[in-house]
């Protein structure tokens, strides 16, 4: 196939064309997952710091629950009390019952 002085007026400059177009499809590519790996390391610190921050609320709560004030040394009391108290009044559905199972 050969080419005519015309036909490669046309042809040369559009393969330059394609060729930037193809080059700058490359570079985006490039560029867009640079900037989704960037986001990635980006949420992992931020959930792993997020782990850390919870387990120091922890121990701050098991600190305050080691102290517990006299109101809610009478309130954890009487709860103990009210727990005894249901225990008691719940039966058991068969123990202590008798069945017949003769037949």
């Amino acid at each position: 196939m050969s080419l005519k002085g015309l036909e490669l007026q046309i042809a040369i400059p559009k393969t330059f064309d394609a060729g930037k177009m193809a080059d700058q499809r490359q570079q985006n590519t490039i560029l867009q997952q640079m900037h989704a790996n960037d986001a990635l390391n980006k949420e992992l610190e931020r959930k792993q710091l997020s782990v850390n921050e919870t387990e120091h609320l922890n121990t701050v709560n098991d600190e305050e629950q080691e102290k517990p004030s006299e109101n809610e040394d009478e309130q954890m009391q009487g709860n103990k009390k009210n727990k005894e108290q249901l225990e008691q009044k719940v039966q058991h559905p068969f123990k202590g019952n008798l069945f017949d199972f003769s037949g």
